[in-house]
């Protein structure tokens, strides 16, 4: 088969390699549709030592089964796998399985290829209304649908809900979706990229503005850099909540005194429970989420020029959609 494999810092390559074989349980599926993450994008700059070169990135996908008794049904890929018996995965938490794998970090290769394998427990069935590109956007939505729901759940219930999301690619404009699809009607996206934030407000879903101001009692950092937790720490009101989910990087940015004086909750937040994955999945399904028009979609083939694009800053959508079979 055919991918897209990173090679290297800033080297990947669409080549040939071994087809994909299911393990035992697992299922192949023919990949329709994958999304460019930033999490991709951290391991082809060499920032992710869990994802080690050679490798084929990519999690973010949605495609057809391929044989065996769900032959030619319509999926869109949980690509967290977990233990399914470890006190975290009985309690609903799958995220925090220490056995979790997840595609595109070893021992599982990614998506950016012709076919993958995966587990049926990690494949929900789509209505063929919903377009495989949309469909794909499930595992990122997922992401920010979970860091929305733990926010709203730390959130005292006498405050007012009114949210800021630093940061304008796909987990921020999701994380803003989920938000007000769990009737937060206030919600303002901060995006310091002209051509970005120029797109968004052209789509009119959300205000997208270029600099915080005032203060919000649920804030979502989507980027994760030191001078993002800056932002955080300054705009969260006194009893607010920080839903932390971008992974720029390691460290710096907080007012951790500002957050001990005034009660802000603090809240880490990875990937999604298998429950999260479904409930947005069906949102999608449903039109709960919106249009779900600011994607782009390309070739696998050009997988490479479409990472040196993002990285150059001159992409104006928040996510890139590739096909293996155009």
């Amino acid at each position: 088969m055919k991918a897209l494999v990173y090679e290297g810092v800033e080297t990947l390559v669409y080549r040939e390699v071994p087809d994909a074989v299911p393990q035992q349980g697992e299922h192949l599926i023919r990949v329709e549709a994958v999304g460019i993450c930033g999490s991709d994008m951290h391991a082809y700059l060499g920032h992710d030592s869990r994802r080690p070169a050679p490798l084929i990135l990519g999690h973010e996908a949605a495609g057809v089964v391929v044989g065996g008794p769900h032959d030619g049904k319509r999926v869109t890929i949980n690509p967290l796998v977990h233990c399914g018996t470890c006190a975290s995965c009985k309690a609903g938490r799958e995220n925090l399985c220490p056995e979790r794998q997840i595609i595109s970090m070893p021992p599982r290769e990614g998506a950016f290829a012709q076919h993958v394998a995966m587990p049926w427990g990690n494949l929900v069935e789509v209505p063929d209304h919903v377009p495989f590109a949309k469909a794909a956007l499930a595992e990122p939505l997922a992401v920010s649908w979970h860091a929305a729901r733990l926010a709203l759940e730390a959130l005292h219930p006498a405050m007012h809900r009114r949210a800021l999301v630093i940061g304008g690619g796909a987990i921020g404009v999701a994380a803003a979706l989920a938000l007000s699809a769990m009737g937060v009607s206030d919600v303002t996206i901060v995006e310091p990229n002209d051509l970005r934030r120029h797109f968004l407000q052209k789509l009119g879903e959300t205000p997208v503005t270029s600099k915080a101001s005032g203060m919000y009692s649920i804030v979502v950092d989507a980027v994760g850099f030191s001078a993002t937790r800056a932002v955080a720490s300054e705009h969260a009101q006194p009893g607010g909540v920080i839903a932390h989910v971008g992974l720029g990087e390691d460290t710096g940015g907080l007012d951790v005194r500002r957050m001990t004086l005034q009660e802000i909750t603090f809240i880490g937040t990875y990937t999604y429970t298998a429950q999260d994955f479904r409930q947005t999945a069906q949102a999608i399904f449903d039109g709960a989420l919106g249009a779900l028009d600011w994607i782009e979609q390309r070739d696998l083939a050009d997988g490479a020029e479409a990472f040196a694009a993002l990285q150059s800053g001159s992409v104006a959508v928040p996510k890139i959609v590739l096909s293996p079979w155009a």
